[in-house]
């Protein structure tokens, strides 16, 4: 594994895993409605009403009866390992805000929400055990936590979409605790963006990777989405930066010193450049076409420690790109992890844990919900 995967991998480590509620009904009913999608593109940058991502444009067949009962199955299984303070995490790793995000990001692309459907305590703990997470310099982490802006990006996306999705909060104690978090996280995010426009490991702003700059962009996005003031110029020089990333056969490397393309950080930056206002572009074109060449689910690498995070951004950035490229992609990578979902309902992911595995695989799979913000326009 190389230092960045480590690194990702080290993030989620925390304290040992707390005792496991009771499942919510493996029956869900009938979810919350989505957010309306934002008129224009909320940075201001430039938006091209001609290119059209799978928002509004679902490919015939997106949802099969096969799905529904893998994702109902799948949430079940993420339910029963939320600890009684309402994290997740696994064995090998522990209680992480990152992990507890997601899967509180995954509950809610099913339309839960605080307090709001089958699974919405779920939501609600998890909500409830990131917002104790967050400290006085907006610094969203566990005690343990090694890279904690890996986790941090998760988290104010979390809080970012719960405040947009809700107005607040399932209560008016809730809704300021949130507001204020969430404000403080997007701060902290723009006050250590580093000199090349990018992020890293840590909140000081010395040097910067792909892979944790995503994190911060999606971060942001979600705040600006929910009405929070996010920078025009860092959302700029962030742009500046992913693009310098890019190597000439289309794919991105990890930092700016001249590296090699690997698909997983390929599929961030390209999410990156689509989550900054950038829609239609050459530099993204090329980049779906190295996605497309090395990615493609069925002909790729199953057992890479990166397989699920590649796939989480990769989906993205197939379903903003729409047309051909989400109709080819989505079957694909629809039936591949269907295909892999254990018979217990989670997905095995040998090096952050099942839980972390299952979420993310539950978040793509609930893509064509269209209820998450951040996956609109």
């Amino acid at each position: 594994m190389n230092r960045a995967g480590a690194a990702l991998l080290l993030c989620l480590a925390a304290a040992p895993a707390p005792a496991q509620p009771d499942a919510p009904p493996d029956k869900p009913a009938e979810p919350a409605p989505a957010a309306p999608a934002p008129e224009r593109d909320k940075l201001d940058l430039p938006f091209d009403d001609a290119h059209k991502s799978a928002q509004n444009a679902p490919t015939e067949g997106e949802m099969t009866a096969a799905l529904d009962r893998s994702v109902t199955k799948g949430l079940a299984w993420l339910a029963k390992k939320q600890g009684t303070d309402g994290s997740f995490g696994d064995d090998r790793w522990g209680r992480s805000v990152a992990i507890t995000s997601l899967a509180g990001i995954a509950f809610m692309a099913d339309g839960n929400l605080p307090g709001r459907g089958p699974y919405g305590e779920n939501v609600e703990k998890a909500l409830k055990h990131v917002l104790e997470n967050c400290t006085e310099s907006g610094l969203i982490a566990g005690d343990t936590a090694a890279a904690p802006m890996y986790g941090h990006g998760f988290a104010a996306l979390f809080l970012c979409e719960v405040y947009g999705m809700t107005g607040g909060g399932p209560d008016a104690a809730t809704a300021a605790k949130l507001h204020n978090a969430s404000l403080r996280a997007v701060r902290l995010i723009v006050s250590t963006q580093n000199d090349e426009g990018g992020w890293r490991y840590n909140p000081v702003p010395n040097d910067a990777d792909v892979s944790v700059t995503i994190c911060q962009i999606m971060a942001l996005r979600a705040a600006r989405n929910a009405g929070l003031e996010v920078p025009k110029q860092t959302i700029d020089r962030a742009v500046d930066y992913i693009r310098r990333c890019q190597n000439d056969d289309g794919g991105f490397k990890y930092q700016l010193t001249a590296g090699p393309s690997a698909w997983p950080r390929s599929a961030a930056g390209i999410a990156s450049l689509y989550y900054a206002g950038i829609y239609d572009d050459p530099q993204i074109n090329k980049g779906l076409e190295y996605l497309s060449r090395n990615a493609m689910p069925g002909r790729g690498d199953r057992t890479s420690p990166h397989y699920f995070y590649g796939h989480y951004y990769a989906a993205q950035a197939m379903y903003l790109a729409g047309g051909g490229n989400w109709s080819s992609w989505w079957p694909a990578i629809r039936e591949e992890l269907i295909l892999t979902q254990q018979a217990e309902g989670n997905w095995q992911d040998p090096a952050v844990g099942d839980v972390y595995g299952t979420a993310m695989a539950l978040i793509v799979l609930q893509m064509p919900k269209r209820y998450l913000p951040i996956f609109q326009k």
